[in-house]
């Protein structure tokens, strides 16, 4: 099928309201405001099937629903806090297309009664915020943002929220945090931010693609939307593919494509004479599949039936020249620096994972270490107050299982390129080969 997010999106000037007006952006929203409700605006929503592109895939117009009902202030917060190894997806829609961005944020608002909303965008996308910033101002300027949009009774503010730059500020409790100017860490759930969110009010979070499909699904309907894709990973999805291939770059694809399909026809497969070792379906935090499951249909059910996850879409290719040793090593050094610290398994976890591995990468373990490694990874699963430590924990303990031989393999390889300890302890030692002692 045509692309529905990527349509066109290397037209020149579609960042500003001109051309994207020129193209019938911002038509769906007035007519919405004219002819449909909130309530109608959100039962496509939820026809249409749309699950969370941030990693979660939980199902968008459900989310939506579980706010309450009132004239309280309501909040929708997007999630653009775009982290994770592996995924620059966001980032190019919010340069290319940042209007497209706005639309799906005001009438995923209309839907929900949410009358303040804010972008929550990593510190490091210091471009893409002021290019933004430049649109929210073009939207108001233009009465797509404000009280009483096109006439309507409807209204919602918009602000564009420069983060710090901290990974964990990508977990929606933690986004919360930073927002009201705290530090970023997460929140004990319950209560969930449907109810108690943003400054404690209600409050919607969802992901930059997510919300950039809000437009697309209004304009042609749910039903239409449900179509594309399959019957539980509806639409269309972006996919970041970089690591061992030759075309590394964003592709979007119809859900419940072959992998392979992917991997080899979008983006080259490996270069000549290289073969995959294995592959990351949705960024750093999802557990490694090997070559065997290529032919997978990439959809978010198909992916978790086969022990991991879609995620964020972001394919991370290894091929035969990487050592998984070192890809898990970094792997697991990169959590430990983002942990927030806030609950033991997750700090202690990460931190213990990552010098067990680096003993691994030096030859001092045993395989028994592996063990212990592997062990220790169950004990962070499902323990800590977000998702960060199982992050972590899932793509090594897959990497363990799946690649032990080349793990123990490693071990004795390097262990054979040290001096034995007891020979590097005593050789300083050695008076006698000094001359000192007769």
């Amino acid at each position: 099928m045509d692309d529905l997010l990527f349509h066109d999106i290397d037209e020149p000037g579609l960042n500003t309201i001109e051309v994207y007006e020129r193209r019938g952006g911002y038509e769906t929203l007035k007519k919405a405001l004219r002819e449909l409700d909130g309530d109608r605006v959100l039962a496509e929503l939820q026809a249409s099937g749309v699950r969370g592109r941030g990693g979660a895939g939980f199902a968008m117009g459900t989310k939506a629903g579980f706010l309450p009902k009132g004239t309280m202030d309501k909040y929708l917060c997007c999630n653009a806090d775009e982290s994770e190894p592996g995924t620059f997806k966001d980032r190019e829609l919010m340069q290319k297309n940042p209007h497209q961005l706005i639309e799906g944020i005001v009438l995923a608002s209309f839907a929900a009664g949410i009358n303040k909303a804010f972008i929550y965008i990593r510190g490091e996308y210091d471009a893409q915020a002021s290019i933004l910033e430049a649109a929210v101002r073009e939207a108001y300027e233009h009465g797509h943002l404000g009280e009483n949009i096109h006439g309507s009774s409807f209204g919602v503010s918009l602000v564009v929220h420069r983060g710090a730059g901290a990974y964990i500020c990508g977990e929606e409790t933690a986004l919360l945090d930073s927002l009201e100017g705290k530090r970023g860490n997460p929140r004990l759930k319950p209560p969930f931010p449907a109810n108690a969110g943003l400054f404690q009010g209600p409050t919607l979070i969802n992901n930059v693609e997510t919300l950039s499909n809000v437009s697309h699904i209004i304009k042609h309907g749910g039903e239409w939307y449900a179509r594309i894709g399959t019957e539980k990973s509806t639409g269309t999805k972006l996919v970041s593919v970089s690591g061992c291939v030759q075309r590394p770059g964003n592709y979007e694809i119809e859900l419940g494509v072959p992998a392979r399909e992917i991997i080899f026809g979008l983006a080259g497969g490996p270069l000549p004479g290289r073969e995959i070792k294995a592959w990351f379906p949705g960024g750093s935090s999802s557990p490694v599949l090997t070559p065997a499951e290529l032919d997978l249909a990439y959809d978010f059910d198909t992916i978790a039936g086969a022990g991991s996850m879609l995620g964020s879409g972001a394919i991370i290719v290894i091929d035969d020249s990487v050592s998984i040793v070192d890809v898990c090593l970094r792997t697991a050094m990169f959590y430990k620096h983002e942990s927030c610290g806030k609950c033991t398994p997750c700090r202690e976890g990460t931190n213990w994972t990552t010098k067990m591995l680096q003993r691994v990468s030096d030859g001092l373990a045993t395989p028994m270490d592996l063990d212990i490694i592997a062990s220790v990874q169950k004990q962070i699963m499902g323990n800590c107050l977000c998702v960060l430590g199982d992050a972590m924990a899932m793509p090594v303990s897959s990497m363990v299982n799946k690649f032990r031989g080349e793990f123990e393999a490693h071990i004795e390889q390097a262990r054979a390129k040290h001096t034995p300890l007891s020979e590097a302890v005593r050789a300083p030692l050695d008076l006698t080969k000094q001359g000192a002692i007769a």
